[in-house]
């Protein structure tokens, strides 16, 4: 599995020189959530997406389609490492809508990253599918705060009874911290995700399979929809909704606004 580097870099838009450091970490982590939508719509048509880079790569970099988390942050790390940073993934539990009590499994996929040089790692990720998704890597350090315009995300330590430290990215809402996910540093491997990532796409509970969810963060708003429900956020907080009529108005929303492009007769549930 060969990654192409130059396709990926045009499929983002992102020109420069490639090379390890925290600007160039930065400013690929934002172009890639400009350039490249989250969506569900394997699961949700009947089949667990292909982890693997040549899959990805058909798939988000030449076929005019997103994906979820494991599928970003998998083709994402590739680019990492091809660049000469040092990636370690890692999974989360998910915080954000849980009720008070709730204990999710880690289903979330992340990573921390290496910068030669730097005192400290990052957390890195492209591939958390809400509007409070990190758009530029975090100092891996408890109380860092980040203002990754037009967002503001800090990260926190928080008590559990495991050995590891647990971490907690929160993201500003209304003034006050929402929490998004919770992690320790405990490395994952290739198999754990095609684990989790065939559980999420084929378990007849997964939410994913329920509905379709798409996000597209794009210069000055970002773009959400679950089900038929289409949400604009602009960066200034107003926010426009919309119910649409059906599945076929939904497949030209997400070809027309999303950039998510399914063959000719793809029918979504409604």
């Amino acid at each position: 599995m060969t990654l192409d580097l130059d396709a990926y870099l045009a499929r983002i838009s992102w020109t420069g020189n490639p090379r390890p450091t925290v600007e160039v970490l930065r400013s690929l982590q934002r172009a890639h959530l400009l350039g490249i939508p989250f969506e569900n719509l394997d699961p949700v048509l009947g089949s667990a997406p292909s982890l693997a880079l040549d899959d990805l790569q058909a798939k988000l970099v030449r076929g005019g389609r997103g994906g979820y988390c494991y599928e970003h942050n998998t083709l994402f790390s590739a680019v990492l490492k091809r660049v000469g940073f040092s990636v370690t993934p890692l999974t989360a539990r998910v915080l954000l809508g849980a009720a008070p009590g709730d204990i999710r499994p880690r289903t979330h996929m992340l990573m921390r990253v290496d910068v030669p040089g730097e005192p400290h790692p990052y957390l890195v990720d492209v591939g958390f599918g809400s509007i409070g998704a990190l758009l530029e890597p975090v100092e891996l350090v408890a109380g860092a705060e980040l203002s990754d315009a037009p967002r503001h995300h800090r990260l926190v330590h928080t008590a559990h009874d495991g050995p590891l430290p647990m971490w907690e990215l929160q993201a500003e809402k209304g003034g006050s911290w929402e929490p998004q996910y919770a992690f320790t540093l405990e490395p994952f491997e290739a198999p754990d995700y095609e684990v989790i990532n065939w559980h999420i796409a084929t378990h007849p509970r997964s939410p994913f399979r329920q509905a379709v969810y798409a996000q597209h963060t794009r210069i000055g708003s970002h773009l959400a929809l679950a089900g038929l429900d289409l949400v604009e956020t602009a960066d200034d907080g107003t926010v426009t909704e919309r119910r649409l009529k059906d599945g076929a108005e939904a497949l030209r929303v997400l070809a027309d606004d999303f950039g998510v492009h399914l063959p000719e007769g793809t029918r979504l549930p409604e």
